[in-house]
């Protein structure tokens, strides 16, 4: 297990010591799934108690924890809803070193037959408070590059989820490819969110050029903190994922991150500060300074 740690760095305004700030450690992981779900299982327990060990409050695992499959007809093979064993393991891990956890798994969908991609909270009495199925699918032809065509094994979400309260802050839910329609992440700060995560299973070659400058992206125009786990690694012969787990802070900066130079399961931890939220927030009030009177179709 590979652990590492950023403290809060990179701009002025992080360095700033508030006080009586709300602080509190979030851990991000990273990990290389495979079809094994009992595998998978084993490693996001050990991730979580790790985690809790570290002193954070909340861990972020991967979208996709319970299995990366090999095939399309495997998705809807193995997936389990949200009382199945596979969650009742994490539920119980969560409750055992009393810590929040967010992870990615295929809830069973027994009317369409494709599962949900979805993003599950769990507090961390072992209660599962808070649930989003992922809106946007991933169905690409990069020349060169990725194709993909989720939309064929996965059933999309049908709404936005309120942000949960979490030891974190409010919790805007939302998943990998979702980072790349601003609109939801909008609309999750529209709802009081000061963190968003998205667990994510990234391709390789959209990584390497996106990756970092969506999820900086999103926590600057929404001053929000930012945590995105992920997968990383070979996941099987036809599917590799492009790892670089990390927390942003509101102002941009990278806070915390995994190592891409290894696929060992990994964490990393990092501060989240409400009060340094606060101070972006009223420094550069970029929400007061909307207009719905002009972009009116977008601000509904």
């Amino acid at each position: 297990m590979q652990e590492s740690f950023s403290s809060m760095i990179g701009s002025p305004l992080s360095r700033i010591n508030l006080p009586g700030a709300r602080r509190t450690l979030a851990a991000v992981a990273q990990f290389c799934g495979h079809l094994d779900m009992q595998k998978n299982l084993q490693t996001c327990v050990a991730l979580i108690g790790s985690a809790a060990q570290r002193g954070a409050k909340m861990v972020f695992l991967p979208e996709a924890s319970d299995f990366i499959p090999e095939r399309r007809d495997q998705s809807a093979q193995q997936a389990q809803p949200l009382d199945g064993p596979f969650m009742k393991e994490i539920q119980q891990a969560a409750k055992d070193n009393s810590i929040w956890v967010s992870i990615g798994v295929h809830e069973q969908h027994t009317i369409s037959g494709h599962p949900f991609n979805t993003n599950a909270v769990v507090s961390d009495e072992g209660v599962l408070t808070q649930v989003y199925r992922k809106l946007h699918m991933f169905d690409v032809n990069v020349k060169d590059g990725p194709r993909m065509s989720e939309s064929q094994t996965t059933t999309r979400g049908d709404q936005i989820t309120d942000p949960v309260d979490t030891p974190v802050g409010k919790l805007g839910l939302a998943i990998c490819y979702d980072m790349r329609f601003p609109e939801l992440a909008q609309q999750l700060r529209h709802r009081q969110a000061q963190v968003l995560c998205y667990p994510s299973a990234f391709t390789e070659p959209t990584g390497a050029a996106h990756w970092e400058v969506l999820l900086r992206a999103r926590a600057i125009e929404t001053q929000t903190y930012v945590i995105a786990a992920a997968h990383i690694g070979k996941h099987n012969s036809k599917r590799s994922s492009y790892g670089d787990a990390m927390i942003v802070d509101p102002w941009g900066s990278v806070v915390a991150r995994c190592p891409r130079n290894s696929t060992e399961p990994a964490i990393a931890v990092g501060e989240i500060n409400l009060e340094f939220l606060d101070k972006c927030r009223s420094d550069i009030p970029v929400f007061t300074h909307k207009r719905p009177d002009i972009f009116h179709e977008f601000a509904s």
